[in-house]
Parts: structure tokens; C-alpha cells; sequence
């Protein structure tokens, strides 16, 4: 399938998802930190009734800015049904370029405006420790190990090249979430980012990657647990049977 002719916008309609969860330090931040790289794009902040007050400060930032949009969910209920109910939210408008990111700045906004450029050519856009020019910074050999090794195996599984099939920064052309069968992603954590393009592969969309060096979390808790990393073990196997 070949990708969708360019658009000739510098910054086409262009939306950030941003998952929130107790992210109240980081979320003002991270927006201004946004709009400072591309001022034209547009926010969804997707709060999951977070107990820190993150989803009132949204609505106040919301509230004084029409590029700032809000969507509150109930209870948490995992970041791949926080993305989900993101894509079907932007799908229901007319934004071309969705993107994928997290609050905590670890996927840093400097890089958004190379992530849009890479669309011209691609269909979805990975952000990539593992290839040259990427890296992490502040993390610890163990995480690393996990992290790596956790790429390899899914490589190796689902018979992909792409070098960081598990990182959550990412950008997909409106074309691509159309394709995809949402109401259908079972996959949660990394194995979520996993089977993301791993279907868009297989329907025959064409994969950029750009090199980002991501570090760790200076503000609020991390998300990560030894769970995910387990699940997403478990499920690449599941992934390679149940998707053709």
C-alpha cells in the first residue's frame, strides 16, 4: 500500500495524544515545552481520573487555549485504551498526523518537528533509541538489558527489522488508524506499541524511523513495572499467532 500523498502544510493538522496520570508538575510544562517546537499542532490531554488534580489543570489550560483539548476517562484503565480512545477522538475530526507521547519528558518535544518532516516519506513514524544518533540517558544496566533484549526477542518473533518496536513516541498518518482494527488491539503496555506496528506492517503501510535519545523520567512516579515487561513476553508469541 503506498503512502498517502503529502501535505503541503508545514505542520498539516497535527494532534498530540498525551496520556496523563498524576502528571499535574509535568503537563504545564510539556505543553508550553510543545507549542514552543510547533505552535500549530493541537494537544488532547487523556486523563484517566487521575487523584493529583492533572485532569482540572488540563481544563484550565484547555480553557485559555483553543489548541488544547481534554478527554476524561473514569478510572485508569491502562495507557493502550488511553491511546485507542485518543486515535477514535481524532478520527472523528480531521486531523492527518496523530502522534503518540508521554507527559513526562522522556519523549522529548525537540524531535516533534523531524517526526512530521519523516512523514513525507513514511506511514508511521518510530522513535528509535537503538538506531544510530538514539540512546537513553540515566538508566540503569538492568533496565537496559530489559529494554534491549525485549526489542530483540519481539524482532526475532514477528520477523521485523525496525530496532525499537517496544518506545511509545510515535506518529501514524490518519490513513493508517483508519485501517487499523482498534476495537481489536488486545495488547497492553509495550506489547501494545509492539502489535500497533506490527499491524500496520502487515497491512502493508510503509515504517519510518527517527533516532531520539530518551531520558528518564525527572518528575513523578514511573509507569513501568516488571507486569508489562512480562505481559509483553507472553503476548508477542500471541500477536504472531493471532494477526496475518
Amino acid at each position: 500500500m503506498p503512502i498517502a500523498p503529502p501535505v503541503s502544510e508545514p505542520h498539516p493538522k497535527t494532534l498530540i495524544c498525551l496520556p496523563t496520570y498524576n502528571e499535574a508538575e509535568n503537563l504545564p510544562l510539556m505543553v508550553t515545552a510543545i507549542f514552543d517546537v510547533v505552535p500549530a499542532v493541537h494537544i488532547l490531554v487523556i486523563d484517566d481520573n487521575s487523584p493529583d488534580g492533572t485532569g482540572a489543570i488540563a481544563d484550565e489550560l484547555a480553557s485559555t487555549d483553543e489548541r488544547i483539548h481534554v478527554l476524561h476517562r473514569t478510572a485508569k484503565e491502562g495507557l493502550g485504551r488511553a491511546y485507542i480512545a485518543g486515535f477514535k477522538w481524532a478520527l472523528e475530526r480531521d486531523y492527518a498526523l496523530i502522534f503518540e507521547m508521554d507527559c513526562d519528558f522522556s519523549h522529548q518535544p525537540k524531535y516533534l518537528p523531524e517526526f512530521i518532516k519523516k512523514t513525507e516519506s513514511a506511514d508511521v513514524v518510530l522513535g528509535s533509541r537503538y538506531i544510530p544518533g538514539g540512546g537513553t540517558e540515566d538508566w540503569g544496566a538492568s533496565r537496559k538489558l530489559i529494554s534491549r533484549g525485549g526489542n530483540v526477542y519481539a524482532q526475532a518473533i514477528l520477523g521485523l527489522p525496525y530496532k525499537d518496536l517496544t518506545g511509545g513516541f510515535k506518529c501514524f498518518r490518519r490513513e493508517v488508524l483508519e485501517a487499523l482494527p482498534l476495537d481489536d488491539i488486545f495488547g497492553g503496555g509495550y506489547v501494545f506499541q509492539i502489535e500497533l506496528t506490527y499491524r500496520s506492517v502487515k497491512l502493508g503501510f510503509k515504517i519510518g524511523e527517527v533516532a531520539i535519545v530518551f531520558p528518564d523520567r525527572t518528575r513523578g512516579e514511573s509507569k513501568m513495572d516488571k507486569s508489562i515487561v512480562l505481559e509483553a513476553v507472553r503476548n508477542v508469541w500471541k500477536l504472531r499467532l493471532r494477526v496475518h
